[in-house]
């Protein structure tokens, strides 16, 4: 979590959102690994309100790994993800339970403004969902972090995937059932900074091209073919030159030049080969996502929840 300067400020609009709403309700908190005091602030809101409930994982496994910790532990009959950076609203919730109600099955939270975000960044991330929906074979909402409401059959769903490379929002869209939008003003962070800086965010990015899209794979075949097209009417130019002027072309500079660029080419196809052998690798050595050292206000039938499978049937 690391965000032990908006815990206090969360807890109180958790605990006034679980009382508005209709029926028995939960809070379960994953710790990644953190290194602040937010896990002890979670703990001892735990102890005092059965509500809420805490997951330490063993080290910081990243944030889809997160997610994934807390999917694996929850039993409600609809289930809301979201940050604790209260950059997302808890107010919306009743707004995503609505469209649950009427029905939907996964409901995301849109991000209709987003406030104190530079504007690189958010033309960083305009480009890059336009990119991801170009590249992607299932239809991803643009601008949808993970700020979103699932049905718990849809939780099963996600269960029965067992990927390390995880890419919750593909994932979520890939899946299918009835899904629906909710816009809302994302605001600017309560206090202190964020803790997904600019190296994660690419890690991500990339996760969610390779994971659902082969477009680079073909994009290298079809640039490998491009070359080597332009190599062959290079060479008979150069034949042509020979025969009907008597000379060659001179130079060796055009000579480095366009092995440099073929050099260039080839590392270019070989290191996106390289991304998907690296996750064919990740995945055959079949390693557990994460590890839990610590679960509090747990009972003891919810601490090993087995993961069903979903019916195809």
């Amino acid at each position: 979590m690391n965000e032990e300067d908006v815990l206090e400020a969360l807890l109180v609009r958790m605990t006034h959102l679980m009382s508005a709403l209709d029926g028995a309700c939960e809070v379960v908190f994953v710790d990644d690994g953190s290194s602040d005091s937010g896990a002890a602030i979670i703990a001892s809101a735990a102890r005092r309100d059965p509500r809420m409930k805490l997951i330490r994982l063993s080290r910081n496994f990243g944030h889809q790994i997160a997610v994934t910790a807390g999917l694996n532990r929850v039993c409600g009959r609809a289930v809301i993800i979201m940050d604790a950076d209260l950059q997302d609203p808890p107010e919306v919730v009743h707004d995503l339970v609505a469209q649950w109600k009427d029905g939907y099955e996964i409901v995301h939270a849109q991000r209709r403004a987003r406030e104190g975000e530079t504007r690189f960044k958010k033309m960083s991330a305009q480009l890059y969902y336009r990119l991801l929906s170009a590249l992607s074979s299932v239809d991803i909402p643009r601008n949808v972090g993970d700020f979103r409401l699932v049905d718990a059959k849809v939780v099963e769903a996600i269960r029965s995937m067992p990927e390390r490379d995880r890419y919750l929002r593909g994932m979520f869209a890939w899946v299918g059932f009835r899904q629906t939008i909710v816009q809302f003003d994302r605001p600017q962070r309560f206090a202190g900074e964020t803790k997904y800086p600019i190296k994660k965010m690419i890690r991500l990015a990339m996760d969610g091209v390779v994971g659902f899209s082969d477009a680079p794979l073909r994009l290298a075949l079809w640039l490998g073919a491009f070359v080597s097209l332009g190599a062959m009417f290079y060479g008979i130019y150069i034949v042509i030159i020979a025969l009907f002027t008597g000379g060659l072309v001179a130079g060796w500079a055009s000579t480095i030049v366009v092995l440099s660029f073929l050099s260039g080419i080839n590392l270019l196809i070989s290191g996106v080969i390289g991304l998907y052998v690296g996750r064919i690798h990740n995945e055959s050595k079949e390693r557990p996502l994460y590890f839990i050292s610590e679960s509090i206000g747990f009972t003891e039938a919810m601490r090993m929840p087995q993961p069903k499978l979903v019916s195809h049937g």
